[in-house]
């Protein structure tokens, strides 16, 4: 998660929150309040029930808010990259190194003689 105590709260509120927010309405709208009080006092779990009833309509929210500006609705996570250590058997001496770069630009040179031809041809 993110360092920034307020990114943290924002992440908690758009992941956790938005998704039961979104049940709790969508769920007084259609049923009105019995509705809603049957998932509290009839399931076992009914903050992961709604949290899965509410997951469809926060993530359009969210990718609502995304098109407001970039990373609003579904934060950017900080990544660390960098690149891969070369295993010792796919470095070559600078001698093979060097040859293998000559005659790639060798082929480069005698393709770019052959396109010259056939363009001075027409």
């Amino acid at each position: 998660m993110a360092a920034d105590p307020l990114d943290n709260l924002r992440l908690s509120l758009m992941q956790d929150v938005l998704p039961v927010g979104m049940a709790i309405v969508e769920r007084a709208r259609r049923g009105g309040v019995g509705d809603l009080v049957a998932v509290l006092t009839e399931t076992d779990d009914p903050l992961n029930q709604l949290r899965q009833e509410g997951d469809q309509a926060a993530r359009s929210v969210r990718h609502t808010l995304d098109r407001v500006q970039p990373g609003l609705g579904n934060p950017v996570m900080p990544v660390d990259v960098r690149p891969a250590p070369e295993p010792p058997s796919a470095r070559l001496d600078p001698h093979a190194e060097i040859d293998a770069l000559q005659q790639t630009l060798q082929r480069i040179h005698g393709r770019l003689l052959l396109l010259d031809q056939r363009l001075t041809e027409h």
